[in-house]
């Protein structure tokens, strides 16, 4: 027996050892905090100090701004250089290099764009002050790489060393950011031509409307609703003739953010404010990184303040102490699809009444522990044909901004030394970016929205959203609107502004944006009902806008089920007793203890899950999803509901009331199948934070340790606290320009994304609960002086 306590011992120790060395690996990757360094290959002009609060939040103090730069990139580099990395590849399609096979089909579907190579030639097109700014990032990106004594955890457990910053990969990370918030990539418009050859010209309009039902552009435009039309409902969309694997659309191309203003005559301390939460996917480390730069300047000190995006060395979102500004979405049409007209052989497509042969580029896909793969990219003029190299049938290019000089630079950077919102507004038609409503607050107390990022400008286009045949050249773009053709709301009269991914002009205004796929203006509507409820805000007035999770929006629904679907015999027949004692008393809001809401919601997504069953299968049947086209399933769906037209309901349903009685009952039973019972169906079981890591997934027991906690959270889709199944509000701000010190500032995670960090975590819990984080870093607890 002797021997086998030994034998423990031996096991204990060796376990213990081991543990001992991870931890030693797993710390030398950790960020310096404090003490001095030689930056090396930063190659800093003077000496720089890196300052951090008790959350991380970083201050850089330098005498230039390339020399902020350099330093944004190393403390960039040491806390999130894997973020980083596959931002750059998620672009370049470059992620298999990294991770292996698995990531081949989306690396081939990226290589389409050949980003890295367009990537390469925007750097070279730009102004030197530009280039110099991302030389001098990417110089104090890799000297932060170096200085780790240990890669960065995630390379350990890959196997696999970081490759260098370069200067281009900080475009390919705005270019993934294109990839993110302008997603059709051509898929909706083929969807949306799909649906013009299914059904005539008239229920065309009628199901691609724009909402009515739910109005609040900032120029007080509006738009009529289509009516159901006379004309039959088409046959082959009351049937489903092939099933459906995914039968429920979506009410946006985005589930979106906010961004709203209040002049200086609305606020309690007469200045003006800009609050913002931009919703994306929720991940750990989150999207964004806290910094403060500050750098001298002909005499005087720049101090700017507010979110980074890891991998750039801009502020995204925040303020210069004269001017704030957030973004949103547009949601606006970015993307025209080329119908090609091919020569007799298939080489070559017509272009301005002539042939013209496609330029074919061999694109080769790394991938770690296998052989590399190619695949042949077609270029047009326009850009790539979207169908792969050899398929027969109907081919299509993809005009896309993302694909232009304009649409590709560091003209953010402007808002670094904008001193007024009219100076601000000026610089946005400038900037290279996934288009944005610039939402802007000055020193002064003015507000101003507009549009950042390039527009172009169509001529001879009839329907922009479905392809089109540009061979005879004359449909086109002619360029880009200059900064005096860009939409523009300037001091308002009433003093306030929002924005919300929906219609935000009319007119020749939108016109010029197109539809994207706005969202439906529910959200837009709350948040505008809500700042003209109230005359004065401070900022926890604006804050609480933000954390508002009324259900407004379902409000018709729950009428609906109460007074039409629940009558006391369906109920009595059913055992429906407790299913209407919920919907009547906790679907007011999207609170994590709510059961109603939960019924109401899944009720209303069922219902018109099987009125737009059959259409979504002739969709797929062509090999396009429902959820691709721009159509919001809630305007159409809700008409025909209120219509009840027999020759509109799908053939399985023997009347109206049937219909509904149905959507009752599989809603009901699904969130019995999920949950075992109606009453643990809660919105917060329905709705965890689900704020993961990228190896949680594949590494499950390192899940615990690398996941933020688990937990319901309030909020949903329609309604100003987004959250919805790990999409949410990836920060949220509030802030008055020139009064910082009273300014939030929130995020979901931390700073770091190393997990032994003590800013893993930082903001999470206030974020959860929506506690005030101060705008401005708190006192210094580490600091760090990088030296040339």
């Amino acid at each position: 027996m002797r021997w086998i306590k030994r034998l423990t011992l031996c096991l204990l120790a060796l376990v213990l050892l081991l543990a001992a060395v991870l931890t030693g690996l797993l710390r030398g990757s950790l960020a310096q905090l404090d003490g001095e360094r030689n930056a090396g290959a930063a190659d800093l002009a003077a000496p720089v100090e890196l300052q951090r609060d008790a959350r991380g939040y970083l201050s850089v103090v330098a005498e230039s701004r390339l020399d902020a730069a350099r330093a944004l990139g190393f403390a960039h580099a040491q806390e999130r250089f894997f973020q980083m990395d596959l931002l750059r590849r998620n672009a370049a399609g470059e992620l298999a290099a990294l991770v292996g096979p698995k990531a081949v089909p989306l690396d081939k579907g990226r290589r389409v764009h050949r980003f890295r190579a367009r990537a390469e030639a925007a750097l070279a097109a730009l102004e030197a002050p530009d280039r110099q700014l991302l030389d001098a990032y990417a110089a104090g990106a890799n000297a932060g790489l170096a200085a780790l004594s240990v890669r960065p955890p995630e390379y350990l457990l890959l196997r696999q060393t970081p490759a260098a910053w370069r200067a281009a990969d900080t475009l390919l990370v705005t270019l993934s950011m294109y990839l993110d918030l302008q997603r059709g990539q051509g898929r909706d418009e083929l969807a949306m031509g799909a649906l013009h050859s299914l059904v005539q010209p008239d229920w065309y309009a009628f199901l691609t409307q724009h909402s009515s039902d739910y109005q609040a552009a900032l120029d007080d435009s509006r738009v009529d609703p289509v009516p159901v039309p006379a004309s039959p409902w088409p046959a082959a969309l009351r049937a489903a003739q092939v099933a459906c694997s995914d039968c429920r659309g979506t009410d946006a191309r985005d589930i979106g953010s906010n961004n709203f203003a209040v002049s200086a005559a609305h606020a309690t301390h007469g200045h003006a404010m800009v609050a913002d939460d931009m919703h994306l996917g929720l991940r750990v480390p989150g999207t964004w990184f806290k910094a403060r730069l500050q750098w001298k300047e002909q005499g005087a000190t720049r101090d700017v303040t507010g979110v980074t995006l890891p991998g750039t060395p801009l502020v995204v979102a925040g303020s210069n102490g004269q001017v704030a500004w957030g973004f949103t979405n547009t949601t606006s049409d970015w993307t025209d699809v080329i119908r090609l007209q091919l020569s007799a052989d298939g080489q070559a497509y017509r272009n301005g009444g002539a042939d013209k042969p496609f330029v074919r580029h061999l694109e080769r896909i790394e991938v770690a522990g296998a052989a590399a793969e190619s695949i042949e990219v077609l270029e047009t003029d326009w850009g790539p044909v979207l169908e792969p190299a050899g398929q027969r049938g109907p081919r299509h290019a993809l005009r896309w901004v993302a694909y232009d000089p304009q649409g590709l630079n560091v003209g953010l950077r402007q808002l670094e030394r904008a001193a007024t919102v009219d100076e601000a507004v000026r610089a946005a038609a400038g900037m290279g970016l996934p288009a944005q409503n610039l939402m802007l607050a000055d020193r002064s107390g003015r507000i101003a929205w507009t549009v950042a990022g390039a527009i172009p400008r169509r001529v001879g286009s009839d329907d922009p959203n479905r392809p089109q045949d540009w061979s005879d050249g004359k449909p086109r773009w002619q360029g880009y609107l200059g900064p005096d053709e860009q939409p523009r709301v300037l001091d308002p009269a009433d003093g306030r502004l929002w924005t919300a991914n929906s219609r935000m002009v009319g007119g020749a205004a939108l016109a010029k944006l197109g539809n994207g796929g706005y969202d439906l203006g529910a959200r837009a509507q709350q948040i505008r009902d809500a700042l003209r409820a109230q005359d004065r805000f401070d900022e926890a007035g604006l804050h609480a806008i933000q954390l508002d999770h009324r259900a407004l929006f379902l409000a018709r629904w729950q009428r609906l089920l109460l007074d039409r679907v629940l009558t006391p015999e369906f109920v009595a027949s059913q055992g429906l007793q407790a299913y209407r004692q919920h919907v009547e008393q906790s679907s007011e809001a999207a609170r994590v203890d709510a059961v109603g809401y939960v019924l109401v919601r899944e009720f209303r997504a069922t219902l018109l899950e099987l009125l737009f069953a059959p259409l979504a299968g002739q969709l797929e049947a062509q090999g396009h999803k429902f959820a691709d086209l721009r159509l919001a399933p809630e305007v159409p769906g809700w008409a025909l509901i209120r219509a009840g037209r027999p020759d509109t309901l799908p053939e399985a349903f023997a009347s109206w009331q049937a219909l509904l009685q149905a959507a009752v009952l599989r809603s009901r039973d699904a969130l019995i199948a999920r949950h075992g019972t109606l009453d643990q169906a809660t919105w917060g079981r329905e709705n965890p934070a689900n704020v993961r890591h990228p190896l949680s997934a594949v590494l499950p027991p390192l899940a615990r340790w690398l996941d933020m906690p688990q937990q319901g959270l309030a909020g949903d889709r329609h309604m100003p606290r987004v959250h919805a199944a790990g999409h949410g509000q990836s920060e949220r701000m509030v802030v008055a320009p020139g009064h910082e010190e009273d300014g939030w500032l929130v995020l979901p995670g931390g700073q770091s994304g190393h997990p032994l960090s003590p800013f893993y975590a930082a903001d999470h819990a206030a974020w959860v609960s929506g506690e005030r984080v101060p705008f401005l870093p708190e006192a210094t607890r580490h600091r760090l002086i990088l030296r040339p």
